[in-house]
């Protein structure tokens, strides 16, 4: 079982080839209110906007003039927007990569000093709701009491356990995690606790706790793993969830929610207070969204020193059939690649998802058409790491990396979201309900 970690973009159809500009042939460039700035709202100002996670905004002509130049290298080198799924392998309803047209044009404008245009061809300005990615929750909860993060060291997985004090059922099909401290943020994991689950009973509620701090052995033991589910994972770069009509993640009455925050340090001591914001559904669903994982956790240490292409695989069975949503693959700052697999039963591979890792952009990969997965289906998952001093975000290539929770150590997850009958709930989806052929 893997240990406790981790865990509203539109897709652009372009039509024809861009035109470059040519006064002399009456071709115009591009200018900003007309052409750039409806690129920009569909594919940048999800971060590039006050309060959110990039550093610049660029919601107005002023703000994004001064930087035409840098856009204009960014996007001609596909660093941005950030997009890291090879477009040889599945096709994602959250791909916010531009097309060819699109960066053929904010190139143009950039090379022609970023003619502004008329300020009446500026397209109507996006409705975000203030402060988040989704529309406006119906709740929003916060742990009660800030997690103080020292200035310097390591910080063990800090819990904060928050009662929904919901007297009823409810189908969550929009969430989204806000810290308060996002720059500390590693990653969040908010778990669902029911009324009747044992895990981290006796364990305080409303404070900040780490496994250390537990006086109980048996406590400190489930803080380390756990089998509930997840109602969202969060990193750096990751997408709310947006479940479409009929699918939604379940909240029974009376539950907890248990927030798992993995602080780092950055030479600034600070606090934070991460909160959770829901939207529920209008109607209850006919599916159920599951997040499972393929994971991997101590057999393959340690990474050499000086490995730039170290291998990790792993695979499961489905025990039952579903409906295949979306991946969110997690590693360290050794991360190079990830790839999720079928092996089909003539031990043919089926890739679903490739992706070039960036530890700073830790994106989810929604699928455009989900996919039904039958029971028996064998899944693989594939992790390659680079130990290597090629890679600059490697902290000592000179040293074996083990595996572990900080991000000096190393970790190979492949989340992935499925989508099963309303009524079936993570336990006994792994319940096999038929004879089922071995993989092997």
């Amino acid at each position: 079982m893997f240990r406790l970690f981790v865990g509203s973009v539109l897709v652009l159809l372009a039509v024809g080839a861009a035109a470059s500009p040519d006064p002399e042939k009456g071709i115009p460039a591009p200018t900003f209110y007309k052409d750039v700035l409806p690129v920009m709202q569909r594919h940048c100002q999800v971060c590039h906007r006050p309060g959110e996670i990039a550093p610049l905004p660029f919601v107005t002509y002023r703000q994004i003039r001064s930087w035409a130049d840098q856009i204009g290298d960014a996007v001609r080198a596909k660093r941005m927007p950030p997009w890291f799924a090879d477009p040889c392998c599945g096709r994602f309803a959250n791909d916010i990569s531009l097309t060819p047209v699109e960066i053929s044009m904010i190139s143009s404008w950039a090379e022609a000093k970023a003619p502004a245009g008329d300020p009446r061809d500026a397209p109507a300005r996006p409705r975000w709701a203030l402060g988040w990615n989704i529309p406006q929750p119906d709740l929003i909860l916060r742990v009660p009491t800030p997690a103080a993060i020292p200035a310097t060291g390591d910080v063990e997985y800090t819990y904060e356990i928050v009662p929904t004090n919901f007297m009823k059922d409810r189908w969550v099909q929009m969430s989204e995690a806000r810290p308060s401290s996002r720059m500390h943020v590693h990653h969040a994991v908010i778990y669902i606790r029911p009324p009747a689950s044992k895990w981290l009973r006796g364990a305080p509620r409303g404070v900040p706790f780490t496994a250390s701090s537990l006086k109980d052995e048996r406590l400190r033991h489930q803080a380390h793993e756990t089998d509930t589910d997840m109602l969202l994972v969060y990193a750096p770069g990751s997408s709310p969830d947006q479940w479409p009509d009929g699918m939604a993640k379940f909240i029974p009455a009376h539950s907890d929610l248990v927030f798992q925050m993995h602080y780092t340090t950055n030479g600034h001591a600070a606090r934070d207070q991460t909160s959770i914001g829901m939207v529920f559904a209008k109607h209850p669903p006919k599916q159920r969204v599951l997040t499972l994982q393929l994971a991997n956790d101590h057999d393959t240490i340690p990474i050499p020193p000086g490995a730039d292409n170290y291998r990790v695989e792993v695979h499961g069975t489905l025990p039952n059939d579903a409906t295949l949503l979306s991946f969110f693959p997690h590693m360290h700052l050794r991360g190079k690649r990830f790839e999720y697999n079928i092996v089909h039963p003539d031990k043919s591979v089926e890739t679903l998802l490739k992706v070039n890792y960036d530890f700073y952009w830790q994106l989810s990969y929604k699928l455009a058409e989900p996919r039904l997965l039958k029971a028996g289906t064998d899944l693989q998952a594939i992790a390659w790491y680079d130990n290597s001093p090629h890679n600059p975000h490697n902290p000592d290539p000179s040293s074996p990396v083990k595996w572990g929770d900080q991000t000096y150590n190393e970790m190979m997850v492949g989340f992935f979201d499925v989508a099963v009958p309303a009524n079936v709930d993570k336990q006994q989806f792994f319940i096999r309900h038929r004879s089922l052929p071995d993989p092997q």
